[in-house]
């Protein structure tokens, strides 16, 4: 059964080391952290969570779209050929764990939750489970609120870690004793602006423009679950004591509000209500939430139309559109995750890690058959190569570049030095001579013919 290296003689490893300490102080959670915005907002459901707020629509689709799109890219395992090509391979050693991460997730799933854990959490820790012969076999996504790094006196980096039943960590291990080396952590991090070791998410720069967003439709749902009626002031003639406005307050508190809006009121003594409260649209609240979503967007990366703020640019083609997406929000994660792996599983060259990006920038079909035509008629694949990109069979005679006959070397058109191709000579001249003698005789023979023939026909 494969089990955790380390951790068997973790207690003598970290008795020849001095005293670990933790890093990124009070920052690595202070983030997480959504106190109360008032004394008691928490008695008044005011208060603010990050759990709500990541079920902003905006902030949703930033985070849903990156980690399903990153998700669909198959792992791909490439060997270096000695021409200078990469080409796909498989080895025992590093292709089951490509192909299933661990036993309860998919690649798909695996590659999902690496990139949930580093958009929400700014730190992805991956644990590997070596088997006897030390080679890894299982690879799970940790939960970074159970993770802690720490650096010994000597500069050496480790990993606290809390048990967890789902990835294998012994429940019976005391929980701060169960501390791994960096040699058993792959730890991919957004951008450490407090430390090398703790990254800061997106998230986090996103946080006050969706909370915003939150609090607008907050109170737009307030709003119109009054049926869209605001509030205001009932003011009554002058001389009114304060048991009759109490009693006035509950009477159209009790009538006129909540499922009672917008029923007619008939109230004598001269009183009246006047609203207060400025409608949605006054508030320019579109405007307000349409600024914040593209703020968004922002630290992510993300083209707001890709998802639905704004409109699509029109300079830019289908495939362009697809390669600003992949520039700006996918490839700095993709480069990652490609040397953290190459790294975590000991990849050396010429073999390495890749993401295959076909899923991500597939054309469509007429677009697909045009690029193909053009590489197999320029010499850059051969016709098998073009017919592999539509899950063709090959055909015999298709693993040759052809080129067409009249294209001649650059440096022969520079130098003017093309050969002349010339008619290979006759090897007999003299018979040659006779046959256009004798083919001569024969025409002069035909015109005397046709003399004699038209001479007796006028006798």
């Amino acid at each position: 059964m494969a089990n955790l290296t380390v951790l068997g003689a973790l207690r003598g490893a970290l008795t020849r080391q001095k005293a670990l300490s933790p890093v990124g102080g009070t920052w690595r959670n202070a983030w997480r952290i959504i106190s109360e915005p008032f004394a008691g907002a928490w008695q008044k459901n005011a208060e603010e969570k990050r759990g709500d707020l990541l079920t902003y629509p905006t902030l949703y689709a930033c985070i849903y779209r990156i980690s399903s799109d990153i998700g669909k890219l198959p792992f791909r395992l490439m060997q270096l050929q000695p021409s200078g090509v990469w080409s796909e391979t498989s080895s025992s050693a590093y292709s089951p764990v490509l192909r299933k991460p661990n036993g309860y997730q998919t690649a798909n799933q695996f590659r999902e939750s690496w990139m949930l854990s580093k958009l929400i959490q700014g730190n992805t820790y991956v644990l590997k489970r070596r088997d006897n012969r030390g080679v890894v076999v299982d690879l799970y996504v940790l939960d970074p609120q159970r993770v802690l790094p720490m650096v010994s006196d000597a500069g050496y980096v480790y990993y606290q870690l809390q048990t967890d039943a789902l990835n294998s960590l012994p429940a019976d291990y005391p929980a701060d004793q169960l501390v791994v080396p960096a040699s058993e952590i792959i730890h991919d991090r957004c951008m450490t602006v407090h430390h090398p070791l703790v990254g800061v998410p997106p998230l986090a720069a996103a946080y006050w423009p969706a909370l915003k967003n939150m609090k607008i439709m907050r109170s737009a749902t307030d709003f119109f679950t009054n049926n869209a009626q605001p509030g205001g002031i009932l003011s009554g003639p002058a001389g009114m004591t304060e048991a009759d406005a109490d009693k006035l307050k509950a009477y159209w508190n009790e009538n006129f509000t909540g499922p009672n809006a917008g029923r007619v009121a008939v109230i004598g003594a001269d009183v009246k209500f006047t609203s207060f409260a400025m409608k949605s649209i006054d508030a320019q609240m579109i405007e307000q939430m349409k600024y914040s979503d593209e703020q968004i967007c922002q630290p992510f990366g993300m083209p707001p139309f890709k998802v639905g703020i704004g409109t699509i640019p029109a300079a830019l083609s289908v495939d362009g559109l697809n390669q600003l997406y992949y520039a700006d929000a996918l490839q700095p994660h993709i480069e990652h995750m490609e040397a953290l792996l190459d790294d975590g599983l000991k990849i050396d060259r010429p073999l390495g890690v890749e993401l295959n990006l076909e899923p991500l920038l597939r054309m469509d079909e007429g677009k697909r058959a045009e690029v193909a035509t053009k590489l197999v008629g320029g010499g850059v694949e051969t016709p098998n190569e073009g017919r592999s990109r539509f899950n063709r069979p090959p055909l015999e005679g298709g693993d040759t570049v052809y080129m067409q006959q009249q294209d001649i070397p650059l440096e022969q058109a520079r130098l003017n030095t093309i050969k002349r191709i010339e008619a290979p000579a006759d090897p007999d001249p003299d018979a040659d001579a006779e046959e256009i003698r004798a083919f001569m005789n024969t025409q002069k023979a035909i015109t005397a013919m046709k003399k004699a023939m038209g001479a007796a026909h006028d006798l």
